[in-house]
């Protein structure tokens, strides 16, 4: 244990020069100032900046966390994908809610949405799915996402027989992928502060379909 806490006490956040973030200058809604950030991400050399939190709860209310991947976000929200059949499939098909966090360290950025998740349609998600690496395919082919596994050995089979598959049928469907789509209510930028004077920005859907924006103590 001291080796742990020995190197978490060594560790420094955001002890270097960052990017300022004026939220006088934020645009009436969200998704621009998003597309701005992540592509600052992406030109600051951020690793994996498509990767998010995703946060579901099960039909008991007991919370649930994953890393997924960004597929798209648009006038329609932030999308991502994955069985219908998996644990996250099961209980966004309870409680169709959701919460999603990006992280950025190299600019000491956050991002963090909530609102409500509707599945695409079914020619949605296959377009989704075939847009993607062979690897991909193979694994969705695999399915089974979050079952138990007797051995390795079994997925090893199972993973080998889909790849052969997927190279031989590329456009082979995979009926349980589901491309989902989480329809903003809440959205927060974060912008970390040196000095510990974060700015936290967030944007909150009214009754009306508007955006209010407000500024939150950090």
């Amino acid at each position: 244990m001291t080796d742990f806490h020995s190197a978490l006490r060594s560790l420094r956040v955001w002890d270097t020069d960052l990017p300022s973030f004026d939220p006088a200058t934020a645009p009436p809604e969200p998704l621009p100032l998003f597309h701005e950030w992540f592509t600052a991400a992406v030109e600051a050399g951020q690793t994996e900046p498509h990767t998010l939190s995703l946060a579901t709860a099960d039909e008991e209310g007991r919370p649930d966390v994953r890393t997924v991947m960004l597929h798209d976000a648009d006038a329609r929200g932030w999308h991502f994908a994955s069985h219908a059949t998996s644990a996250k499939g099961l209980q966004l098909a309870a409680r169709p809610e959701a919460a999603l966090g990006f992280y950025w360290p190299v600019q000491g950025r956050q991002v963090r949405i909530r609102g409500h998740v509707t599945a695409g349609t079914r020619e949605e998600a296959y377009e989704d799915l075939h847009a993607r690496s062979t690897g991909a395919l193979a694994a969705a082919l695999v399915g089974r996402q979050s079952e138990l596994l007797d051995s390795p050995g079994t997925l090893a089979s199972a993973s080998e027989a889909a790849w052969t598959r997927a190279e031989a049928e590329p456009d082979a469907p995979a009926p349980s992928w589901t491309l989902y789509v989480v329809a903003p209510a809440e959205v927060e930028f974060f912008q970390g502060d040196e000095r510990r004077r974060h700015v936290r920005f967030r944007y909150r859907r009214t009754t009306d379909g508007d955006w209010t924006r407000e500024l939150l103590w950090p």
